[in-house]
């Protein structure tokens, strides 16, 4: 397996360049995935060392035999307490990629995509419980009502759930499939395609519990960076994007930022970008996938 294979690594220049990596600095690449980011860190590394966590056990055919690296199974909200296990208590810079491998959606079996007739999964973790069928064939209608509109973005997510529960008492939904042809009555006429890519997306989040775990991991890596650390975020939607530049801006994920008594912005975090950054028109060319990435770069404050 070759990250060629399982993921190309969006802005890979820029996602470097935000680190400013120092030779013999500690980093962390907390969605390790084809390891095409990690990869590319270890070149800049001469003392240094790289930790690679990612929860899907397929990654680790990616992990390079090299003594600067050390991956992680594991769910980067629990980034500090491994990394404690490794007597790592501050790093020089942590990246994360928030956007699901190619390898994912282009395996059927793990249900992410609409294209392949596949189990109903979405699991990121091969051992977690809950997978997309158990949520579509359990939970009530109120509870499919919160998940897509909030996490989705689906506009008639009441009708939706309404209908769902209604289909699941004949018969429970089971493969990507039987699902994908049941939402064509529910999707704007010339919209299918971008209305299925809503829903499987919240199905995905609420599986993996997306939206907690980078709030996590987000708070942990405020605490982990070194002053001057740099916290380098990319997102593919409005809803990881939204959080991100909340904590950068402010400090945290909500609320208005506090000043102290002379006007200054309290703040964990420094901007280094202006906005987000995003792939120019050839990356997007060459790599589809990159087209709604958006990168956010931070510096830590403090002496």
């Amino acid at each position: 397996m070759t990250s060629a294979v399982y993921h190309i690594p969006v802005m890979l220049a820029q996602c470097t360049e935000g680190l400013a990596i120092d030779p013999n600095g500690i980093y962390v690449d907390v969605t390790f995935g084809g390891g095409g980011h990690s990869k590319e860190i270890l070149k800049h590394l001469d003392k240094g060392h790289l930790y690679g966590f990612d929860q899907d056990e397929d990654a680790l055919a990616n992990a390079p035999q090299d003594d600067r690296f050390t991956f992680v199974q594991a769910n980067f909200r629990d980034i500090k307490r491994y990394l404690r296990l490794y007597g790592i208590k501050q790093v020089d810079g942590i990246l994360a990629d928030l956007g699901i491998s190619s390898h994912q959606i282009d395996e059927p079996g793990r249900g992410f995509s609409t294209r392949f007739s596949g189990n109903l999964d979405m699991r990121m973790n091969q051992s977690a419980e809950i997978s997309a069928k158990e949520v579509l064939n359990t939970y009530d209608e109120g509870k499919l009502h919160k998940i897509f509109g909030i996490f989705g973005e689906v506009k008639n997510a009441k009708t939706l759930a309404q209908s769902i529960v209604a289909e699941r008492a004949q018969k429970p939904f089971e493969t990507t499939e039987g699902f994908t042809a049941f939402l064509k009555k529910f999707a704007p006429r010339g919209k299918d395609f971008k209305y299925y890519a809503q829903v499987f997306q919240a199905l995905r989040i609420e599986v993996n519990d997306e939206m907690g775990a980078l709030e996590e991991m987000l708070l942990s890596a405020l605490e982990l960076l070194k002053p001057k650390g740099r916290l380098v975020v990319m997102s593919y939607h409005s809803l990881e994007d939204r959080l991100v530049k909340n904590l950068i801006a402010k400090g945290k994920f909500q609320g208005e930022v506090e000043k102290d008594f002379y006007g200054n912005l309290i703040r964990p975090l420094e901007p280094i970008t202006r906005g987000a950054i995003v792939p120019d028109e050839e990356e997007i060319a060459a790599n589809p996938r990159a087209r709604s990435a958006k990168l956010r770069v931070a510096k830590k404050l403090g002496k």
